[in-house]
């Protein structure tokens, strides 16, 4: 068997390749996009991605266009990617530097950082760019409450599993018209309430060119910081697309490892296969997770998200001792959970 990347991976870097030499010979610049990073008072996983922008976008008249066409979701997914790019990380007392993966990604953890619990900044920077502010959540050493939240179906109306359905919702709609999920964003602010410190995970099939119009939403709709656990909807080297199940997999596994004193509250939803997911590693990790949180689609929103009016049932077994919480929005939910987790 070839140790080669699958065809279809190596087709996109040779495109990307070729399109970063021609912007760059067109004036195009280093631009560093800072998504939010996490760690506690040991190490920091750092997240970010460097792309090509014109010259005109530092202008006073680019920087109103940008903010105008960021408000269309198609707008969001052009993008230009440095590939294997140099860049440099400072936060704390630690400098590091490193290179961007074939998608222009910064994925980088680093250690000595030596700063103490709640946000923190930093700033990620290449050669020829400005420096890119990058906020990180610290959680203290003595945190062992954490939450996971999914975001499609579970604080954001998308109904993302329906391919024309999540393009629309994707591409065309203006930001201004994305909905919230009732009462989730109360429900989250009286859980963290009652955990000062906790860590804060939203983790999402969603594109990576998202990031930026999420943070937005969840700032116009009151929903707490928390680093993001994206994904590149690019081909991998191994197929054409990636598994939105696997990422969500391997993204609570690798936070067991980052996080092994916390146990996790993991709220998901029953229009995709959050359910069984979270019932897997609960299984496998036991001592890791608090408990369970579904919100649960109305019917519609069932047929919208893949096909039938009845919820995607979980099959994986539980430990006995983890409970499951089911409620169709974040009121219902806090109402169930109140004893629980001793909410006012």
């Amino acid at each position: 068997m070839s140790n080669r990347p699958f065809f279809a991976a190596r087709l996109e870097l040779f495109l990307d390749r070729r399109l970063e030499q021609l912007f760059r010979a067109f004036g195009w610049q280093e631009r560093v996009i800072a998504y939010t990073a996490y760690g506690d008072e040991g190490f920091a996983r750092v997240l970010g991605r460097v792309v090509l922008s014109p010259p005109f976008a530092q202008t006073v008249l680019g920087q109103a266009a940008e903010q105008f066409l960021r408000r269309r979701g198609w707008r969001n997914f052009f993008t230009a990617a440095c590939v294997h790019a140099r860049y440099t990380i400072t936060l704390g007392d630690a400098e590091v530097t490193g290179t961007t993966d074939r998608g222009g990604y910064v994925d980088h953890r680093l250690r000595g950082h030596g700063l103490g619990p709640g946000w923190q900044a930093g700033t990620i920077r290449t050669a020829t760019s400005q420096e890119s502010v990058v906020q990180a959540q610290v959680v203290g050493s003595d945190v062992r409450f954490g939450m996971v939240s999914d975001i499609d179906d579970t604080i954001l109306s998308t109904m993302l599993p329906r391919p024309f359905i999540a393009a629309w919702h994707s591409f065309m709609r203006t930001e201004a018209a994305r909905q919230a999920i009732p009462g989730m964003a109360v429900f989250y602010d009286e859980v963290l309430r009652s955990h000062p410190g906790a860590a804060v995970m939203y983790l999402s099939t969603g594109a990576w060119n998202t990031h930026g119009f999420l943070k937005r939403f969840m700032r116009r709709h009151r929903y707490p910081e928390g680093a993001m656990l994206l994904t590149d909807w690019g081909p991998t080297n191994t197929g054409w697309f990636r598994s939105g199940q696997e990422h969500k997999r391997n993204a609570l596994l690798q936070l067991t490892v980052d996080f092994p004193r916390i146990q996790w509250l993991l709220v998901g939803d029953d229009g995709q296969h959050d359910l069984d997911i979270y019932s897997e590693f609960a299984t496998a990790n036991p001592d890791r997770v608090l408990a369970i949180a579904i919100r649960q689609l109305t019917p519609a929103e069932q047929i919208l998200a893949h096909g039938t009016t009845e919820p995607l049932a979980g099959d994986e077994p539980l430990p006995r001792d983890i409970p499951v919480f089911k409620a169709p929005d974040g009121r219902g939910l806090k109402r169930q959970m109140r004893e629980f987790l001793g909410l006012s």
